[in-house]
């Protein structure tokens, strides 16, 4: 084989190897998006949704989410139905200015979906605006119109200030005067409470 011969071999393969290379890294991207399975997607979508429209104050995308038998549970323990969160866009300052929730996993029952994830949340507090972190529970159930949130839980991580001013504790959203389908008790946690105190009986049940 003569010199030049092998030049333009040598010259063929590199050519080759350069076209393939893409090629590789676009299969593997591919791969990669197609791995993350399409329910876990469409659950992530309406995370997203949520999002927009609470950050956004959109009243017709938060109604498309949460179902009409919604009940949210905050991470101060106040207890909101779907009308209440609703309600709640047209309050100044009643909601955060931002929210991201990101779903960890999702398990499915029939046509329930129970979504745990992470949640990052700001809002104005009296001292600067506040970042607050923390891990949530979504039950969605599956309607014609796509997946609706049934119940909502959040639980707060770390809350923290996001300038030089020192940390200050989560911020209770404004309750409304509406009334909630069921009663959720809760625990009362004195004269700053947001719970009606119980009666003396309660705090001190007769022995049996």
């Amino acid at each position: 084989m003569s010199y030049r011969t092998k030049l333009m071999l040598c010259a063929l393969l590199l050519m080759v190897a350069g076209t393939s290379a893409p090629a590789q890294q676009t299969v593997k991207a591919e791969a990669k998006k197609e791995s993350v399975p399409a329910a876990f997607q469409e659950l992530q979508s309406v995370e997203d949704r949520w999002d927009d429209a609470v950050t956004k104050r959109d009243q017709y995308a938060l109604e498309l989410v949460l179902a009409p038998e919604f009940i949210g549970i905050s991470a101060s323990g106040d207890v909101t139905t779907r009308k209440q969160q609703i309600a709640q866009l047209f309050v100044k300052d009643a909601l955060p200015e931002s929210l991201q929730q990101k779903v960890i996993n999702v398990r499915f029952v029939d046509a329930v979906a129970v979504v745990n994830g992470t949640y990052t949340l700001t809002w104005k507090g009296e001292k600067g605006p506040v970042l607050e972190k923390g891990i949530f529970s979504h039950v969605f159930q599956h309607v014609p119109s796509g997946w609706q949130c049934l119940n909502s839980q959040r639980t707060v991580v770390a809350d923290e200030m996001t300038g030089p001013a020192v940390k200050e504790k989560a911020k209770p959203a404004k309750r409304s005067d509406a009334e909630l389908p069921m009663h959720v008790p809760l625990v009362y946690k004195g004269p700053q409470s947001t719970q009606t105190a119980p009666p003396p009986a309660a705090a001190n049940p007769p022995s049996q």
